[in-house]
């Protein structure tokens, strides 16, 4: 999902994270904005409830950035598009931190169904055929519609994202990801096919988008697979993921390109002689000073 924040334009900055919008979802609101001018006596109330859509969605986004950071995750950047946001969480690799943090979302959805149901006039009063009261309904049918679509057991979508996070509990970190990558992938089938029995244009780009995401995440999966497999080096741990290192050349030198244990000759290379201040953690991504490494906890990953 990195390259959405390419052609996107910084809008604020809020409690540490950045909201950007992409370029083309100014393209989309003008298109839906106009397809439901028979909704409204204006187009002005059009507007609104797209910019309605903008919030909820917005919300929703928060809900994931935040609670990532209440785990003790870092949450600094979110993206609007017209498929809907990207939160960028990066969670600690736990099954309880990353359930949490992807559970959130919905749950400004949840707690936004009492608020706009309060908000909604009586069905037999003058306000209820008024533009305001459209308006209303509207928000209130697009917060359900949106929490009902994302608890969809579908990865990347929260719900299948929620579903991987209580099978790590059971399964382990790669076995999850690869049970739902699966699952997903059959779920973008019925969404196709949804897609062409609806002929709906929108359904099918996010239906290929979830696509290459299902993907990129079985590819993932087998990745992490292939890595739990090897060899541990015992007595250290990564002080992010509080995994152990693996044994063996898992290091290649950026100047000769030979391979070599980092950890045994402590970031030398015994071709080069090239010195390295940081390891880097396979399992995830980060890197740390050699002294940082040596932590009492330690997690051998199971397959």
């Amino acid at each position: 999902m990195g390259n959405i924040r390419q052609g996107s334009i910084r809008l604020f900055r809020l409690a540490g994270i950045d909201l950007f919008l992409h370029w083309s979802w100014f393209l989309v609101a003008a298109f839906e904005i106009n397809a439901r001018t028979r909704s409204y006596s204006s187009l002005a109330w059009n507007v609104a409830e797209y910019l309605a859509l903008f919030l909820i969605v917005m919300l929703h986004e928060f809900g994931h950035a935040l609670a990532c950071r209440q785990v003790g995750g870092s949450a600094n950047q979110i993206v609007l598009w017209p498929l809907g946001g990207v939160a960028y969480v990066d969670p600690p690799p736990r099954p309880g931190a990353t359930l949490w943090s992807i559970a959130a979302g919905p749950l400004v959805n949840v707690v936004l169904l009492p608020v706009l149901y309060l908000l909604l006039p009586a069905s037999d009063s003058p306000m209820a055929l008024s533009d305001a009261g459209k308006l209303l309904h509207a928000v209130y049918v697009i917060n359900w519609y949106l929490l009902l679509f994302n608890l969809l057991p579908i990865y990347p979508l929260d719900g299948g994202q929620i579903l991987r996070s209580l099978l790590w509990f059971v399964l382990g970190r790669a076995r999850s990801l690869m049970v739902a990558t699966v699952i997903g992938l059959a779920g973008v089938v019925g969404l196709v096919l949804l897609a062409f029995l609806r002929e709906s244009v929108w359904l099918g780009v996010l239906s290929a988008f979830i696509l290459m995401n299902c993907w990129s995440g079985l590819r993932q999966a087998r990745v992490l697979l292939r890595l739990a497999k090897l060899p541990r080096r015992p007595g250290l741990a990564c002080p992010w993921c509080k995994t152990a290192p693996i044994l063996g050349t898992s290091c290649q030198c950026g100047r000769c390109g030979q391979g070599f244990d980092t950890f045994q000759t402590q970031g030398v290379c015994p071709y080069c002689a090239s010195r390295f201040a940081e390891a880097q953690c396979l399992d995830c991504g980060r890197s740390f000073p050699f002294e940082q490494w040596s932590v009492p906890s330690l997690y051998v990953p199971q397959p």
